[in-house]
């Protein structure tokens, strides 16, 4: 957390509420630029990111234990460390943002299953199905988009809500 501090003030000219700004904004930054591709996870981030500002407008803490909070909250998103995932997802990060982001899809007939196993399976199904029938270079080609919304739309209990939902995810993952 010095670190984080030292580097902002290479030339020491900067006071604390400074420094502490230039954190807020950096993290509030990376955010906003990230929040499409795992909007579970980054709408986590960005409740810790508001506690953060609260903390530090309501001077509660002292400004070490902001800056631990603050390197806290980076190294999360630094790691991209979504929370809790079944052991079958572990390496594969576009599965487990799928997992992470099943129950909050809107749907109008899909269920999202209730087991953490099943959401997992769930993922993964879609995952592979992903790396198995979607074209090359499918985004931004509309004729390849719909043949990756036909793909996905079985696994979705044929719910065209959420199937759009979910596709959004998808096509925001650099590893599709």
């Amino acid at each position: 957390h010095d670190a984080i501090a030292k580097k902002l003030n290479q030339k020491g000219n900067l006071s604390r509420n400074a420094i502490a700004e230039g954190i807020i904004n950096n993290v509030r930054r990376t955010i906003i630029r990230d929040q499409l591709t795992d909007p579970r996870f980054y709408s986590e981030m960005s409740l810790l990111l508001q506690d953060l500002i609260q903390q530090k407008h309501d001077d509660t803490e002292s400004y070490e234990r902001f800056l631990q909070k603050a390197e806290e909250l980076a190294k999360k998103l630094v790691q991209k460390s979504g929370g809790d995932h079944p052991d079958i997802l572990n390496g594969n990060r576009e599965a487990i943002i799928l997992f992470n982001n099943l129950a909050d899809i809107e749907a109008s007939t899909f269920q999202c299953p209730a087991d953490d196993e099943d959401k997992a399976k769930l993922a993964l199904q879609i995952d592979n199905v992903m790396h198995e029938k979607a074209p090359a270079y499918w985004k931004g080609d509309e004729a390849k988009e719909s043949a990756v919304l036909n793909a996905i739309f079985p696994l979705m209990a044929r719910d065209r809500k959420a199937t759009i939902a979910l596709f959004e995810i998808i096509k925001s993952q650099p590893g599709y």
